[in-house]
Formats: structure tokens, C-alpha cells, sequence
């Protein structure tokens, strides 16, 4: 028979408990799943996979799932399909589909600086040499492509100029251009240190050609995030604390890119981007939207011929997700 003191600390210790419990994150209990697609994972992964991976979204009741994809075009199709709740891309295939009935909204840019280049052999030595070259970008209307039309029309070039051939990651790009398949390639900044040893020339750094061109918004669903606005927000307060966290710490952020990569810890590209990142704050970890970069990539489109009809970008712009996720971010 138990004793009045020991009901008492039986009372105690399930008091303890429920408030312990009460108190833990949604993941200790139920987490709501948000499914988030990215382009395939690269020596930025430390940044774009801290939101999720750094226990942000439990604390805002989340379980972010990740879908890797070799394009953004592909994941703006999935997202379409109602495969994802969630995806990050370059404003140009979305402003296309948008501008043809899509339903998709853009919810925040978190990395308004391009940290892209063109590469090239090391015998081209301006881009009116690209003229007659082979080039490999990604899907039509990703940002590999936009980027290529958008040099070339600055050079007085047109795609007819040159012969574009599709290859899916930035490393299949990369390595298509160093065993000498293809003249040029588009693909991230953070193989700089590889095309330094490959005797590979980065002929154009996007941030300098074209610095009004936004490398990564989110996009959702006016149909998502009417259904799931809590959860929105939610996922995008977890992404912006994760950025926050990411762009502060420096060797965790490295840590996670090399455990996401499986990069070895002598391999330069993870410290290189992050550090190129910082140097140009190419990104917002409070993701602005900026609408006069976005107007910008409006007319870039209709100049490339990728966009025939108008996009009307307050439409196409959904600010108050992101308004609420910033009063709750930590």
C-alpha cells in the first residue's frame, strides 16, 4: 500500500512528465509533413538544408521532406502536379507558367545574388567567342538556360548562334565541359576551385553580367496555401531561421554540406561557396522580394523570347506568408 509521501511523488513525477511533454517540440508528438523540392544537392546543401535539417522545422511543428531534383523546371512540374507542397527555383519558369494560367505564387527570394557562372574551355576568351560553340545548359526555361540566352543577347548573340545540349545537374555540366564533350557549360560558382585544377576558364560570373538576376525564390500554390496556411508559414519560418543560423555558423554549415554531399573534408568547394556567399551577401536569410529584380527577369524573358505573354507580378507575389513566418522565426 503506498504511502501519502509516495502518492505525493508519484503526482510529482507525472506532473513532471505531462509538462514535459507539453512542452516538447511537435516532433516529440506529431509532426505535420511539408514535402519541399530543391535542385540537386551541391556545396551549398549546408544552407539550403538547414531548415530542415537543423531542427528548425521541428520547433514550428514541422517535418520538412526534401525532394532532390535535377532542375528547377522538373520540380516546378511536381509541384504542379500536386506532388510537393513546396519548391525553389529561378523566377523564370514560373513567371512562364504563370503567365500561361499556373497556379503559383511566389512566398520569398532567399538568394537574390546569382552565384552562377559560364565556364569554358580555356581557349574561348570572351563570350562573342561562343559563337558556333556547343553549349550545355539544363531544361528549357531553367536558370542554366535563361542565364546562357540572357549572356549571349548581352553580347549580341542569339541561342541560334550557338548549339545548346541538355545535360541534367551542374556537375554533369562540368564534367561534360572538362573531358572536352562540350565548349561551355552553366553551372554553380562553388566548381571554381575544381575548374582552377581542370584547366577549366569561368568566363562570366552571373553577379557581375547580370546582377539583377535572382538565383532562388520559393514557390507554392494559391490551392496550398489557402488549404495549409498555417503550415506555410510554419515552413517558411523554419527556412528563414535555418538561413539565419547557416549564414552565422560557419564550420556547422560546412558540416552539414559535407554530410549531404558526402564530400571529404579536403575537398575546397563547400568553403569556397559559402564564403563567396557571404562576401557577396548573396543571400537573404529574411527573404525580400525584391519586385524590382523580379520586373527585371519579366523583361529578360520577353526579351529572350521565353515569354510572349505578360506576367502580372502582384499576382504572381504572395507577401503576407512571409510577413507572418518573420514574427515567429527563431
Amino acid at each position: 500500500m503506498r504511502t501519502k509521501a509516495s502518492v505525493s511523488r508519484l503526482i510529482l513525477a507525472l506532473t513532471a512528465l505531462l509538462a514535459g511533454l507539453i512542452g516538447l517540440p511537435a516532433s516529440a508528438q506529431e509532426l505535420k509533413l511539408w514535402r519541399h523540392g530543391i535542385v540537386e544537392a551541391k556545396s551549398d546543401a549546408g544552407i539550403v538544408f538547414m531548415g530542415s535539417k537543423g531542427g528548425f522545422a521541428e520547433k514550428q511543428g514541422l517535418k520538412i521532406e526534401i525532394q532532390q531534383f535535377k532542375g528547377d523546371t522538373l520540380a516546378l512540374k511536381a509541384l504542379l502536379a500536386g506532388e510537393l507542397d513546396s519548391y525553389e527555383g529561378n523566377p523564370g519558369s514560373p513567371m512562364i507558367a504563370a503567365s500561361r494560367g499556373a497556379d503559383i505564387k511566389l512566398v520569398g527570394c532567399y538568394w537574390p545574388g546569382l552565384t552562377y557562372a559560364i565556364y569554358t574551355k580555356a581557349s574561348i576568351n570572351s563570350p562573342a567567342e561562343l559563337k558556333g560553340k556547343t553549349f550545355a545548359i539544363s531544361a528549357p526555361g531553367s536558370l542554366p538556360d535563361l542565364l546562357a540566352r540572357a549572356v549571349l543577347a548581352q553580347n549580341k548573340l542569339t541561342a541560334a548562334d550557338v548549339k545548346f545540349t541538355i545535360m541534367g545537374s551542374d556537375a554533369d555540366r562540368f564534367k561534360a565541359l572538362a573531358a572536352g564533350i562540350v565548349d561551355a557549360a552553366a553551372a554553380s560558382t562553388g566548381l571554381a576551385p575544381e575548374a582552377e585544377k581542370s584547366g577549366i576558364k569561368m568566363l562570366v560570373h552571373a553577379i557581375d553580367a547580370v546582377p539583377n538576376y535572382i538565383r532562388f525564390c520559393i514557390y507554392s500554390t494559391s490551392k496550398t496555401l489557402a488549404a495549409r496556411s498555417d503550415d506555410a508559414v510554419h515552413f517558411l519560418a523554419a527556412e528563414i531561421a535555418g538561413f539565419r543560423y547557416a549564414l552565422a555558423n560557419r564550420e556547422q554549415t560546412l558540416a552539414l554540406t559535407r554530410e549531404i554531399t558526402l564530400a571529404k573534408p579536403d575537398n575546397p568547394q563547400p568553403a569556397f561557396i559559402y564564403d563567396e556567399i557571404k562576401r557577396l551577401s548573396a543571400v537573404d536569410p529574411d527573404m525580400a522580394i525584391p519586385m524590382n529584380k523580379l520586373a527585371w527577369m519579366r523583361d529578360l524573358l520577353v526579351t529572350t523570347g521565353n515569354l510572349t505573354k505578360p506576367v502580372d507580378l502582384e499576382a504572381f507575389v504572395d507577401g503576407n506568408v512571409r510577413t507572418r513566418a518573420l514574427q515567429i522565426a527563431k
